[in-house]
């Protein structure tokens, strides 16, 4: 799914007027009717509903949605129009008109603090006071409306935007003066800002409905964005040819595992190996071998020298992909066996944990990555590689000028993982929980990622595929177990499940 900065969605808004045709005001009129029936669908009937609305389409959004809610449950609707002196106009105007022979809604205006409501605990709050245009922190009266709503106990729903989120960049918001929404129904695409976590706070629960923007238009629109979802899932998904043999899904390399971390090693080469490889030997220091030939039988061993960390490994242009970085630790010994693996390898590779952080100590190593190599960063070892950020916002330019300088895949993981690629491309993840916040879900994620390279999956799409079906996996096991109770083990143990989703 494309996604658009709030300065494009009005063009496609005006070429699908113009090229449907269908008048303003119909359009305004689909759009509530999507936004009103959402809220009559969530809500019990006998309801006090507050709407709240600004002087422009966003207000206008919400006076249909006045009426349509009026109209069509047993509600008392009061509405409230933001008063700037300068009256309503087109399409805003019409649907104040329509307003105003129904008589279970009654319409104030509002141009002091003092002319609130008191709102009743067992009442929703329409928000429609400012919508995806703004480009300012709000302040005077609108600010001191939207903290007011906010000191409510009242379940609110916010129109496409929660008034006061702008539509990209929120570093210089002011954060008292956004509306905490229960819910967002926002219009045809989530907006940008929707994929930061500082977001989450103002848009509680984000319901996207479609409005009927032409199509033509969102396809000929360019864009930078994107949300990987089942549909473009299904669309990188290799289907395995009967005749093929284990030779034939690539040769992976594993380097993960010091004393006494052993686990990110087994976690890892568990996901790579049921996530398809045809081949997986997993290298690790010689005290960890005897774990390995127990707790994962179908993986080769390669033992290095040391007996307690990675230090050098044979022949790795011999392998098809190689993985390298959980729980390797950053001993001196460690680092030099780093730079000569990426000395000799000219092939895909994924970079996860304590890799990232040896080249975050050492930026000379950075000029010996693979092209378009896949770094897996969490969002402190991507600070520790890119610098620190104030928000989600400035994580994703970051990442972009990281991807472009480094020309590398950059996968900053979290909720709504972001995969980043050298031409500035960014690709938010759609599957995935909060039950997947604990230790080796990462290291699942490298083995997944590993497994697809070595299977001859471009850097970028085994990014965002093995993002999407680690993701599925986990939203599988914690329909199972629930959140509190999943482990990494769990997300391995359900990717078959999560393949099969993916190929239907």
């Amino acid at each position: 799914m494309k996604l658009f900065t709030t300065k494009q969605i009005p063009e496609i808004d005006r070429y699908t007027i113009e090229a449907e045709p269908i008048a303003d005001i119909d359009l305004m009129e689909r759009a509530a009717e999507k936004v009103a029936a959402f809220i009559a669908e969530n809500e019990t009937t006998g309801l006090n509903y507050y709407v709240f609305c600004g002087p422009g389409n966003n207000g206008g959004d919400g006076l249909a949605v006045a009426r349509m809610l009026a109209e069509n449950t047993a509600a008392s609707v009061r509405v409230f129009i933001l008063d700037f002196g300068k009256g309503l106009a087109g399409s805003s105007e019409i649907n104040f008109n329509r307003l105003k022979n129904i008589e279970n809604v009654s319409v104030s205006f509002l141009s002091e603090m003092d002319e609130l409501p008191r709102i009743s605990n067992n009442a929703v709050i329409v928000d429609a006071l400012f919508g995806s245009g703004l480009n300012r922190a709000l302040n005077g009266l609108p600010a001191d409306i939207v903290r007011f709503i906010n000191t409510s106990v009242a379940k609110v729903y916010s129109i496409d935007v929660p008034s006061g989120l702008m539509g990209e960049d929120n570093g210089a918001n002011i954060a008292e003066n956004i509306v905490q929404a229960s819910y967002t129904v926002t219009f045809q695409f989530p907006k940008i800002a929707f994929m930061f976590p500082e977001s989450e706070a103002y848009t509680g629960r984000v319901e996207v409905v479609d409005i009927g923007l032409h199509p033509k238009a969102i396809a000929q629109m360019p864009t930078s964005y994107f949300m990987f979802d089942d549909a473009e899932a299904h669309k990188l998904i290799k289907q395995r040819q009967r005749f093929s043999h284990k030779g034939t899904y690539g040769h992976a390399l594993l380097i993960a595992g010091a004393y006494g971390k052993m686990g990110a090693a087994i976690l890892g080469a568990k996901a790579c190996l049921r996530s398809g490889v045809g081949l997986l030997t997993l290298h690790l220091p010689h005290t960890g071998w005897g774990v390995l030939q127990s707790a994962v039988p179908e993986a080769m061993a390669s033992i290095d020298d040391s007996d307690l960390m990675f230090t050098s490994v044979p022949h790795p242009e011999s392998y098809t992909a190689i993985g390298v970085g959980p729980a390797i630790g950053k001993k001196t010994n460690t680092v030099r066996g780093l730079k000569e693996l990426l000395k000799n390898t000219d092939g895909p590779m994924v970079l996860d944990a304590d890799a990232l952080n040896i080249i975050s100590e050492n930026n000379d190593l950075l000029a010996l990555l693979p092209p378009n190599s896949v770094l897996t960063p969490h969002p402190k070892e991507f600070e520790r590689l890119a610098g620190k950020v104030e928000n989600g916002y400035q994580r994703m330019i970051k990442a972009k000028q990281y991807a472009y300088d480094n020309n590398v895949v950059m996968v900053v993981k979290g909720a709504n993982t972001m995969v980043v690629n050298p031409s500035g491309q960014v690709w938010w993840n759609t599957t995935g929980n909060a039950g997947m916040a604990t230790a080796g879900s990462g290291d699942t994620l490298t083995g997944i990622i590993l497994a697809l390279l070595a299977q001859g999956y471009a850097p970028f799409d085994a990014a965002r595929l093995g993002v999407f079906v680690h993701g599925l996996a986990g939203d599988i096991a914690a329909a199972r177990r629930g959140y509190e109770a999943l482990i990494a083990s769990d997300i391995t143990e359900n990717l078959g499940e999560a393949f099969k989703l993916v190929h239907k």
